[in-house]
């Protein structure tokens, strides 16, 4: 299997938004699996003094992999960062990482597996399948989770546990062919119908998950989850 992942070009679309006492550690888990090609980074304007640490770690950057940098004028949201990010990409996979230590890099070759064995155009990382670790969440963001995933999988007629992860890689070619809309949270079920409706190969796996409270800096929020469900209705049925 290494020797596969090896073969292939890989690259890591991070979101960021106010994630300056993570944000080093975090790029640094990213690089230390030796997976990534490239690593594109896009500060969704950030006011908390990240903006000078990517540049400062860009001015002394080392790594194989390449370090690209993306910079908003005006906080967009996580949807809009993502836009950015994929329309630079150039390796053959992609992968989305948040900024922070949700979600472990080190799960990348059990996300990228289904697409390497031919399997699966787009891979959902799933937290509530397998018996990976996970930091028990809070009761309503498991409900906030699974009851949308629920009603999403009713519209697209696809079974996935975890429509909502914030772990998804998908093969290049596939995301480059799908325009998308969202600025915010809004992103995951509208991918989500996306690739169903153009049939694409769809995975899950494993992962492990590490899920943050809001002191720990976690941004979504109730409104985001009532907004979903008017995303899931959008993408589904009036697109």
């Amino acid at each position: 299997m290494q020797r596969k992942i090896e073969s292939l070009s890989v690259s890591i679309v991070m979101p960021v938004y106010n994630e300056r006492e993570y944000i080093t550690e975090v790029i640094q888990r990213v690089v230390d699996t030796g997976i990534p090609t490239e690593l594109v980074v896009v500060d969704d304007f950030s006011r908390d003094g990240t903006r000078d640490v990517l540049k400062k770690l860009e001015a002394n950057w080392k790594n194989p992999c390449s370090l690209r940098l993306l910079f908003h004028e005006k906080n967009m949201g996580k949807g809009a960062a993502l836009r950015t990010g994929f329309a630079h990409v150039t390796g053959g996979i992609v992968i989305i990482q948040d900024a922070d230590f949700e979600y472990d890099p080190r799960d990348y070759p059990e996300l990228m597996q289904p697409s390497i064995d031919g399997k699966a155009d787009v891979v959902f990382g799933s937290r509530f399948i397998g018996g990976d670790s996970h930091r028990v969440p809070f009761f309503w963001h498991s409900v906030g989770n699974k009851l949308p995933t629920f009603v999403s999988n009713m519209l697209t007629n696809i079974n996935l546990t975890d429509m909502e992860t914030g772990y998804k890689a998908f093969r290049t070619e596939v995301l480059k062919g799908i325009t998308l809309e969202s600025n915010r949270f809004g992103f995951e079920p509208e991918i989500t119908a996306k690739v169903a409706k153009k049939r694409c190969r769809i995975y899950e796996t494993s992962i492990s998950y590490a899920g943050r409270t809001y002191e720990e800096g976690k941004k979504i929020n109730w409104k985001d989850g009532v907004a979903a469900f008017w995303h899931i209705i959008k993408f589904n049925l009036l697109r």
